[in-house]
Order: C-alpha cells, then sequence, then structure tokens
C-alpha cells in the first residue's frame, strides 16, 4: 500500500518552534514532543512494500466498486468494426467522461488497432487499457512526506464529500506508513464535525487541536503552531464543507490559507480537494472553482463504490471544462479504513474495462 510514498531525509532546522502553544484543546491522546536529539523514523518507514494478498484484495474492491462504471462487457462477442467504437465511445460518454475525453480516447485505440492489426475484441480491450492507462497517467502522482516537517495540508470540499472521513482514513494510512499526524478541527461550522474528527483521532491514536466555538483560522493557526513544536511529520486541517457559490464561504477559505501561510511561510504544501465521486460531470466544476480559490494541489475522490460516473477521472486529465488535470492522490471505494487507498492509473483502468 505505501510504494507510493517518498520519504526523503532533512535536516532539522535548528530554529524549529519549542515554546507551548496557547488556547487549545488536545482532544484525543497527546503525542510527547520528540526531543531534538531523537533520531527521526527511518526513511523506509513510509515506502513498505505492499504485500500481494492486500493488493488483490484492493484491486477486488475497486472492481468491484467500479462495476457499474465497467464497459468490459461490450467487448463480449462482439466483431472488430465500426460499431464497436461506436458503442465503447458513447459508454465512455455515458460514464462521465465527456465528449472530449471519449473522442481522444476512441481516436487512439483507432490508431493502435491499425497500427498492430489487432483483430480479435480481447485484443482491443487490452489495447484501450493501455490507452486509458496513458490517458490518466497526467493524475498519477505520488503523496511525498518526508521532505518537508510538518508536511501542511489543507482540506476543503463541498458538503457531504466525504471530507471528515478522508481525513480519519488519511491519518490511518500515514501513521501506518511511520508518520507521526497531527490533526485540525477547522470544521467549526457542522454540528458535531469537532467531535467526528475527535472520534477519528481516537480511533488512530492521533492528536486532534479543536477549539469551542473557535474561528477555524484560529484552529489551523494553533495546530501549524503546534505541529512545528512536537516535531510532526503532518498536519491536516479540516475546513467546512462549502458550496462554491458561496462566496462569503470561499472568502473563509482564502483567509484560512492566508493565516496558515502566517504560521509557516511555506504552507500549506498540499491543498487537497475532496470530491464525490458519483457528482460526475458536475465535479469538474467544484475543482475549476476551488482551484480558482486556493490552487489546488490534489485532489481525493470518495464514493466510487457503486457508481457509474468513474468515467470523471478521464474527462479530469483531459482538461475538460476548463480544468487543469490536478493530481489524484487517493480514491475510495468504500467505508472501511482501507477502502481509501492511492491512484494507480493502470489499475484504474483495469477496473473499469474489466482487464487484468
Amino acid at each position: 500500500m505505501f510504494r507510493f510514498f517518498r520519504k526523503k531525509d532533512r535536516p532539522q532546522s535548528s530554529d524549529a518552534q519549542t515554546e507551548s502553544v496557547s488556547d487549545i484543546i488536545v482532544d484525543s491522546p497527546s503525542l510527547p514532543a520528540i526531543e531534538p536529539q531523537q533520531a527521526p523514523p527511518a526513511p523506509q518507514a513510509l515506502a513498505q512494500p505492499v504485500p500481494e494478498s492486500a493488493s488483490q484484495s484492493w484491486m477486488s474492491r475497486l472492481r468491484q466498486g467500479l462495476a457499474r462504471t465497467s464497459i468490459g462487457g461490450i467487448f463480449t462477442g462482439s466483431k472488430v468494426d465500426e460499431s464497436l467504437y461506436d458503442e465503447l465511445e458513447s459508454a465512455l460518454i455515458m460514464s462521465d467522461a465527456g465528449v472530449q475525453a471519449s473522442t481522444t480516447l476512441i481516436e487512439a485505440l483507432r490508431q493502435t488497432v491499425r497500427k498492430e492489426r489487432l483483430q480479435s475484441a480481447q485484443e482491443v480491450r487490452e489495447a484501450l487499457t493501455d490507452v486509458l492507462t496513458e490517458h490518466l497517467r497526467a493524475l498519477e502522482k505520488p503523496f511525498e512526506v518526508g521532505a518537508i516537517k510538518p508536511l501542511v495540508v489543507m482540506i476543503a470540499g463541498v458538503n457531504g464529500a466525504g471530507k471528515t472521513t478522508s481525513i480519519g482514513k488519511l491519518a490511518h494510512a500515514l501513521q501506518a506508513g511511520g508518520a507521526r499526524v497531527l490533526l485540525a478541527a477547522g470544521d467549526t461550522f457542522r454540528a458535531a464535525a469537532r467531535e467526528q474528527l475527535i472520534e477519528w483521532g481516537n480511533r488512530n491514536h492521533v492528536a486532534v487541536i479543536a477549539q469551542e466555538g473557535g474561528d477555524p483560522a484560529a484552529v489551523a493557526f494553533d495546530a501549524v503552531t503546534a505541529g512545528h513544536a512536537r516535531h510532526m511529520d503532518v498536519v491536516m486541517v479540516d475546513t467546512a464543507g462549502r458550496l462554491p457559490t458561496q462566496l462569503h464561504l470561499m472568502e473563509e477559505l482564502k483567509k484560512i490559507r492566508r493565516v496558515i501561510h502566517k504560521a509557516d511561510q511555506t504552507a500549506p504544501h498540499e491543498v487537497l480537494l475532496v470530491v464525490d465521486g458519483n457528482t460526475g460531470q458536475n465535479a469538474l466544476a467544484q475543482v475549476k472553482a476551488f482551484d480558482t480559490a486556493l490552487n489546488l494541489t490534489g485532489l481525493i475522490v470518495t464514493k466510487l463504490d457503486g457508481t457509474a460516473k468513474g468515467g470523471v477521472l478521464a474527462a479530469l486529465a483531459s482538461g475538460a471544462q476548463g480544468c487543469r488535470p490536478i493530481p489524484v492522490y487517493w480514491i475510495g471505494v468504500g467505508e472501511q479504513l482501507e477502502d481509501l487507498q492511492p491512484f494507480v492509473a493502470r489499475e484504474f483502468a483495469q477496473a473499469m474495462l474489466g482487464t487484468h
């Protein structure tokens, strides 16, 4: 699972903040501060090989999750002719890949079939898997931990996208890879959001910085300061869900970003948007709006289990609706902790097309 983390050594700054942080509440088990002379975790802690059984289990869940998106059944008993191309293009459009990406993919497939003189439907399916994989490569990027300490991650999203749950799953994954994680309960708007994140912190034995009815920007500032003082590897800042049309709330997000930058002039290092995979093409408008406001560095695409709209990632890779192809760090296909995994272009293409 953790083959996509890259941990790099970096000398610890001599002027790291060590003073206590005031006016903060740590609502889950506190982590003792690391003494300056203590050696950091070995780099390989975040680069463990994926056990074959775990990889197969994930692929099984991914295939099951994208079963409604899968267009592999089109190839069964089909001849390699114009009607097959038409059917494939229609299926891609129906999966929310969009006209632009679907046309590009089918044209690339035609060229491959002609060049390699493919004759069977199975060969064409394998060729389309390769074409789709290359198309999705623009979204594939490893989530790097360790080059910067702490890595400050700001996480945003619309209401109901699964943002807080994704943060909990990410905390679990990062800790399993050897990282020391601190969470910030910056969603001070939604009822019980603070308590939900604290519960995730308890489950993962991760400390949570929170304030009773506090300003989300102040919570973020305290968390980044605490992250430096405790020599954490990752600080993740939750924010309240909001629609991109709610301009005053988007301005609040910009404020949080500015305040994080005041706490650490190099931060935030990652600005992630959590996107509900069921929204299909509507996700592109969300990505564009949040990217304009925050300059996103990556995406987490959730709820791909059982959706018929998994093709939206192909649309994103093509730059449809004016969106730039922002990396998809993680995808989710279930409710379990292990159901949020790094995005791998070939695995996703194989799941969509039912190939191996």
